[in-house]
């Protein structure tokens, strides 16, 4: 019995390895392949990654740099691919996507060469509560109309409200 005891006590613990890894690799930020897609609000049209989930720029990041650090990450999980992997622009989506490597060795995604984030105060898709928080605005689609208060400054200015 012995002999069988330790086969059920690896298979137990590679289970629980397998699932332990799976949650680790599995983040807001998303891996692997990542298509960007827009939706519309009174925001105007703008970027969503996963499951529909707005995507937001911050106004201190420049081309392929990102100012987000720390607890900024907690809050703004950027949006990433694997290795290898490259984003794909989604029906309605204008402007370049790109990556760079950013903090951790990620590849970040950006748009028009500015590194896209979720916010974690967004629960399902279409939300878009973080406009105007710390900085951070929706990613607006290149060359579409926008609502009010879309720009960094004034939203940020506006609000008063930070992560």
């Amino acid at each position: 019995m012995l002999p069988a005891l330790r086969l059920v006590r690896a298979l137990v613990l590679v289970a629980a390895t397998s699932i332990a890894l799976v949650a680790c690799t599995s983040s807001a930020g998303g891996s692997g392949a990542v298509t960007v897609n827009s939706a519309s609000s009174s925001l105007g049209t703008f970027l969503t990654g996963a499951n529909g989930k707005t995507l937001y720029t911050h106004a201190g990041d420049s081309k392929n740099t990102s100012t987000c650090t720390g607890s900024c990450l907690t809050a703004w999980p950027p949006l990433t691919v694997s290795s290898g992997q490259q984003p794909t622009a989604g029906t309605g989506v204008t402007g370049q996507l790109g990556t760079f490597s950013g903090s951790g060795g990620n590849l970040w995604v950006t748009y028009n060469g500015l590194p896209l984030y979720y916010w974690q105060g967004d629960a399902k898709a279409g939300d878009t509560t973080g406009q105007g928080v710390s900085g951070f605005t929706v990613a607006l689609v290149a060359g579409a109309a926008s609502g009010s208060s879309s720009t960094p400054a004034a939203s940020a200015a506006s609000s008063g409200r930070s992560y």
